[in-house]
Protein backbone atom coordinates (compact mmCIF):
# COMPACT_ATOMS: atom_id res chain seq x y z
CA UNK A 1 0.00 0.00 0.00
CA UNK A 2 1.33 3.36 -1.17
CA UNK A 3 2.67 5.57 1.78
CA UNK A 4 -0.24 8.66 2.51
CA UNK A 5 1.31 11.93 1.74
CA UNK A 6 1.35 14.99 4.37
CA UNK A 7 -1.44 16.82 3.78
CA UNK A 8 -0.84 20.56 3.10
CA UNK A 9 0.06 23.03 6.00
CA UNK A 10 -3.41 24.76 5.52
CA UNK A 11 -5.73 21.95 4.71
CA UNK A 12 -4.02 20.27 7.88
CA UNK A 13 -4.76 23.18 10.23
CA UNK A 14 -8.27 23.99 9.09
CA UNK A 15 -9.42 20.84 9.09
CA UNK A 16 -8.06 19.17 11.91
CA UNK A 17 -6.98 21.34 15.15
CA UNK A 18 -9.35 24.08 13.94
CA UNK A 19 -12.06 22.30 13.03
CA UNK A 20 -13.68 24.75 9.98
CA UNK A 21 -17.37 22.89 10.64
CA UNK A 22 -17.56 24.92 14.00
CA UNK A 23 -16.87 28.50 12.76
CA UNK A 24 -20.36 30.82 12.56
CA UNK A 25 -20.47 30.95 9.02
CA UNK A 26 -21.31 27.22 8.76
CA UNK A 27 -23.87 25.11 10.92
CA UNK A 28 -25.12 22.37 11.94
CA UNK A 29 -21.59 20.53 10.76
CA UNK A 30 -21.55 20.97 7.34
CA UNK A 31 -18.94 22.88 5.13
CA UNK A 32 -20.54 24.74 2.27
CA UNK A 33 -21.92 28.10 1.00
CA UNK A 34 -25.11 26.52 0.60
CA UNK A 35 -28.13 26.66 -2.03
CA UNK A 36 -30.63 29.46 -0.60
CA UNK A 37 -32.95 29.41 -3.65
CA UNK A 38 -36.86 29.99 -1.71
CA UNK A 39 -35.23 31.31 1.27
CA UNK A 40 -36.82 34.44 1.89
CA UNK A 41 -33.37 36.49 2.48
CA UNK A 42 -35.05 39.56 3.16
CA UNK A 43 -36.23 38.85 6.56
CA UNK A 44 -33.16 37.92 9.36
CA UNK A 45 -31.89 34.38 8.41
CA UNK A 46 -32.06 31.92 10.86
CA UNK A 47 -29.99 29.20 11.63
CA UNK A 48 -32.32 26.67 10.33
CA UNK A 49 -32.66 28.83 7.50
CA UNK A 50 -28.61 28.05 7.16
CA UNK A 51 -28.51 24.31 7.60
CA UNK A 52 -31.69 23.90 5.32
CA UNK A 53 -29.13 25.20 2.25
CA UNK A 54 -26.36 23.60 3.40
CA UNK A 55 -28.28 20.46 3.23
CA UNK A 56 -30.21 21.57 -0.11
CA UNK A 57 -27.07 22.03 -2.03
CA UNK A 58 -26.41 17.91 -0.97
CA UNK A 59 -29.53 18.13 -2.77
CA UNK A 60 -29.43 19.76 -5.43
CA UNK A 61 -26.02 17.67 -6.82
CA UNK A 62 -27.74 14.56 -5.79
CA UNK A 63 -30.47 15.09 -7.94
CA UNK A 64 -28.06 15.24 -10.91
CA UNK A 65 -28.29 11.13 -10.62
CA UNK A 66 -30.90 9.49 -12.99
CA UNK A 67 -31.27 7.09 -10.52
CA UNK A 68 -30.12 6.18 -6.98
CA UNK A 69 -32.44 3.86 -5.38
CA UNK A 70 -29.93 0.49 -4.52
CA UNK A 71 -26.60 1.69 -6.23
CA UNK A 72 -23.49 2.73 -4.87
CA UNK A 73 -21.98 6.15 -4.08
CA UNK A 74 -18.98 7.76 -3.25
CA UNK A 75 -18.67 11.42 -1.43
CA UNK A 76 -15.44 12.74 -2.71
CA UNK A 77 -14.13 15.29 0.38
CA UNK A 78 -17.46 14.37 3.05
CA UNK A 79 -16.05 16.03 5.66
CA UNK A 80 -17.34 14.92 9.34
CA UNK A 81 -19.79 12.60 6.90
CA UNK A 82 -23.08 14.32 7.08
CA UNK A 83 -23.70 14.79 3.10
CA UNK A 84 -22.97 11.01 2.76
CA UNK A 85 -25.32 10.48 5.66
CA UNK A 86 -28.37 12.47 3.95
CA UNK A 87 -27.36 10.45 0.71
CA UNK A 88 -28.15 7.41 2.13
CA UNK A 89 -31.46 8.48 4.42
CA UNK A 90 -32.90 11.15 1.37
CA UNK A 91 -32.14 9.01 -1.64
CA UNK A 92 -32.10 5.50 -1.18
CA UNK A 93 -28.57 4.23 -2.09
CA UNK A 94 -27.64 0.69 -1.57
CA UNK A 95 -24.22 1.89 0.01
CA UNK A 96 -22.56 5.13 0.79
CA UNK A 97 -18.91 5.53 1.01
CA UNK A 98 -17.26 8.90 2.55
CA UNK A 99 -14.27 9.46 1.42
CA UNK A 100 -11.92 12.05 2.95
CA UNK A 101 -7.95 13.08 2.75
CA UNK A 102 -8.14 13.88 6.59
CA UNK A 103 -8.11 11.17 9.15
CA UNK A 104 -9.10 13.54 11.93
CA UNK A 105 -12.65 14.61 9.50
CA UNK A 106 -13.05 10.57 9.56
CA UNK A 107 -12.98 10.69 13.52
CA UNK A 108 -15.60 13.34 13.51
CA UNK A 109 -17.65 11.69 10.68
CA UNK A 110 -17.67 8.50 12.52
CA UNK A 111 -18.57 10.14 15.70
CA UNK A 112 -21.41 12.26 14.27
CA UNK A 113 -22.72 9.30 12.79
CA UNK A 114 -22.70 6.53 15.04
CA UNK A 115 -26.05 5.83 15.11
CA UNK A 116 -26.15 5.42 11.57
CA UNK A 117 -23.10 3.47 10.92
CA UNK A 118 -24.58 0.77 13.90
CA UNK A 119 -28.19 0.93 12.41
CA UNK A 120 -26.93 0.32 8.64
CA UNK A 121 -23.43 -1.09 9.19
CA UNK A 122 -23.19 -2.62 5.64
CA UNK A 123 -24.05 1.04 4.03
CA UNK A 124 -22.36 3.39 5.41
CA UNK A 125 -18.55 4.00 5.95
CA UNK A 126 -15.68 6.65 5.80
CA UNK A 127 -12.14 5.92 4.26
CA UNK A 128 -9.37 8.02 3.93
CA UNK A 129 -8.11 9.02 0.59
CA UNK A 130 -7.17 11.36 -1.65
CA UNK A 131 -9.27 12.81 -4.76
CA UNK A 132 -6.02 11.64 -7.11
CA UNK A 133 -5.94 8.50 -5.66
CA UNK A 134 -8.51 6.88 -4.03
CA UNK A 135 -8.35 3.35 -2.79
CA UNK A 136 -11.32 2.13 -5.01
CA UNK A 137 -11.29 -0.92 -7.58
CA UNK A 138 -11.77 0.48 -11.08
CA UNK A 139 -15.18 -0.32 -12.64
CA UNK A 140 -16.75 0.07 -8.76
CA UNK A 141 -18.80 3.03 -8.34
CA UNK A 142 -22.28 3.93 -9.45
CA UNK A 143 -22.20 7.55 -8.40
CA UNK A 144 -19.41 9.95 -7.86
CA UNK A 145 -20.19 12.76 -5.92
CA UNK A 146 -17.88 16.15 -4.66
CA UNK A 147 -20.04 18.87 -3.06
CA UNK A 148 -17.73 21.98 -2.19
CA UNK A 149 -14.54 20.17 -1.92
CA UNK A 150 -12.70 20.24 -4.71
CA UNK A 151 -10.94 23.47 -4.40
CA UNK A 152 -8.88 21.82 -2.46
CA UNK A 153 -8.04 19.19 -4.56
CA UNK A 154 -4.14 19.63 -5.66
CA UNK A 155 -4.19 17.55 -9.09
CA UNK A 156 -8.31 18.39 -10.81
CA UNK A 157 -6.74 16.07 -14.11
CA UNK A 158 -5.58 13.27 -11.62
CA UNK A 159 -9.01 13.55 -9.96
CA UNK A 160 -10.71 12.91 -13.48
CA UNK A 161 -8.52 10.38 -14.27
CA UNK A 162 -9.99 8.70 -11.03
CA UNK A 163 -13.07 9.36 -11.12
CA UNK A 164 -13.16 7.76 -14.98
CA UNK A 165 -10.90 4.84 -13.57
CA UNK A 166 -13.18 4.17 -10.23
CA UNK A 167 -16.85 4.46 -12.25
CA UNK A 168 -18.80 1.65 -13.82
CA UNK A 169 -19.94 1.92 -17.42
CA UNK A 170 -23.35 4.44 -17.46
CA UNK A 171 -21.75 5.49 -13.74
CA UNK A 172 -21.97 9.71 -13.48
CA UNK A 173 -19.78 12.16 -11.67
CA UNK A 174 -21.19 15.54 -10.17
CA UNK A 175 -19.53 17.77 -8.32
CA UNK A 176 -20.18 21.23 -7.27
CA UNK A 177 -18.19 23.97 -6.07
CA UNK A 178 -16.31 27.45 -6.61
CA UNK A 179 -14.19 28.28 -9.74
CA UNK A 180 -12.19 30.58 -11.73
CA UNK A 181 -13.81 32.10 -14.45
CA UNK A 182 -10.52 32.33 -16.70
CA UNK A 183 -7.08 31.60 -16.66
CA UNK A 184 -6.64 35.73 -15.97
CA UNK A 185 -9.52 34.94 -12.94
CA UNK A 186 -7.29 32.47 -11.58
CA UNK A 187 -4.13 34.99 -11.33
CA UNK A 188 -6.29 37.64 -9.56
CA UNK A 189 -7.81 35.32 -6.89
CA UNK A 190 -5.30 35.53 -4.67
CA UNK A 191 -4.92 38.99 -4.48
CA UNK A 192 -8.62 39.15 -3.34
CA UNK A 193 -9.32 36.04 -1.31
CA UNK A 194 -6.65 34.32 1.08
CA UNK A 195 -7.85 31.12 1.11
CA UNK A 196 -6.30 30.64 -2.36
CA UNK A 197 -2.74 33.22 -1.62
CA UNK A 198 -2.37 30.62 1.05
CA UNK A 199 -3.13 27.77 -0.92
CA UNK A 200 -6.00 26.26 1.08
CA UNK A 201 -8.02 26.44 -2.31
CA UNK A 202 -6.42 26.30 -5.68
CA UNK A 203 -8.04 28.52 -8.35
CA UNK A 204 -8.98 25.86 -11.08
CA UNK A 205 -10.68 27.03 -13.70
CA UNK A 206 -13.89 26.02 -15.04
CA UNK A 207 -13.15 24.99 -18.77
CA UNK A 208 -9.91 23.62 -18.07
CA UNK A 209 -11.76 21.12 -15.84
CA UNK A 210 -14.68 20.63 -17.70
CA UNK A 211 -11.75 19.69 -20.73
CA UNK A 212 -9.75 17.74 -17.70
CA UNK A 213 -13.07 15.39 -17.63
CA UNK A 214 -13.52 14.81 -21.36
CA UNK A 215 -9.71 14.20 -21.57
CA UNK A 216 -10.31 11.42 -19.14
CA UNK A 217 -12.88 9.87 -21.49
CA UNK A 218 -15.82 10.70 -19.49
CA UNK A 219 -18.84 12.14 -22.08
CA UNK A 220 -21.49 14.50 -22.10
CA UNK A 221 -19.79 17.02 -20.08
CA UNK A 222 -21.89 19.86 -18.79
CA UNK A 223 -21.41 22.34 -16.35
CA UNK A 224 -24.24 25.32 -15.12
CA UNK A 225 -24.16 28.16 -12.74
CA UNK A 226 -25.63 28.11 -9.58
CA UNK A 227 -23.95 31.20 -8.32
CA UNK A 228 -27.55 33.21 -8.39
CA UNK A 229 -28.51 30.90 -5.63
CA UNK A 230 -25.56 31.31 -3.88
CA UNK A 231 -23.55 34.26 -2.84
CA UNK A 232 -25.76 37.22 -2.76
CA UNK A 233 -27.52 35.39 -0.20
CA UNK A 234 -24.52 33.97 1.70
CA UNK A 235 -23.03 37.32 1.80
CA UNK A 236 -26.58 38.05 3.79
CA UNK A 237 -25.95 35.43 6.27
CA UNK A 238 -22.32 36.79 6.85
CA UNK A 239 -23.39 40.17 7.28
CA UNK A 240 -25.60 39.32 10.36
CA UNK A 241 -22.93 36.21 11.68
CA UNK A 242 -20.07 37.40 13.55
CA UNK A 243 -17.17 37.04 12.00
CA UNK A 244 -13.29 36.73 13.10
CA UNK A 245 -12.50 37.97 9.75
CA UNK A 246 -14.05 40.33 7.33
CA UNK A 247 -12.20 38.80 3.77
CA UNK A 248 -14.88 36.21 3.55
CA UNK A 249 -17.20 38.44 2.14
CA UNK A 250 -15.05 39.41 -1.23
CA UNK A 251 -16.27 36.10 -2.35
CA UNK A 252 -19.26 38.24 -3.42
CA UNK A 253 -17.09 40.85 -4.43
CA UNK A 254 -15.10 37.82 -6.85
CA UNK A 255 -18.85 37.24 -8.64
CA UNK A 256 -19.61 40.36 -9.26
CA UNK A 257 -16.75 41.10 -10.94
CA UNK A 258 -16.30 37.77 -12.96
CA UNK A 259 -13.51 36.26 -11.13
CA UNK A 260 -15.39 33.71 -9.81
CA UNK A 261 -18.89 31.76 -9.84
CA UNK A 262 -20.40 28.43 -8.27
CA UNK A 263 -20.85 25.53 -10.64
CA UNK A 264 -22.52 22.18 -10.50
CA UNK A 265 -20.39 19.99 -12.98
CA UNK A 266 -21.74 16.53 -14.34
CA UNK A 267 -20.13 13.31 -16.58
CA UNK A 268 -20.86 10.32 -17.49
CA UNK A 269 -18.69 6.77 -17.55
CA UNK A 270 -19.27 5.70 -20.97
CA UNK A 271 -21.66 2.85 -21.43
CA UNK A 272 -19.03 -0.31 -22.51
CA UNK A 273 -15.47 -0.33 -22.20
Amino acid sequence: MAQRQPLPEQVDKTYGSFDLSTVPAFTGGFINFGYWRDIPVERPLTGEDRLRTEQELYRVVLREFDRTVGLNAVDVGCGIGLGAALALREFGFGEVCGLDVHPEQLDRARYANAALLTELPSRLRYVCGAAESMPLPDLSVDCLYSVESAQHFPDMPGFADEAARVLRPGGRLAVATFFATSRHAARALPGLLPSYADRLDHPHVIGLFVEDLAAAGLRNVTARSIGEDVWAAYDRWLAQTPLEYLWPRRFLEAYETGLLDYYVVTADAATAR
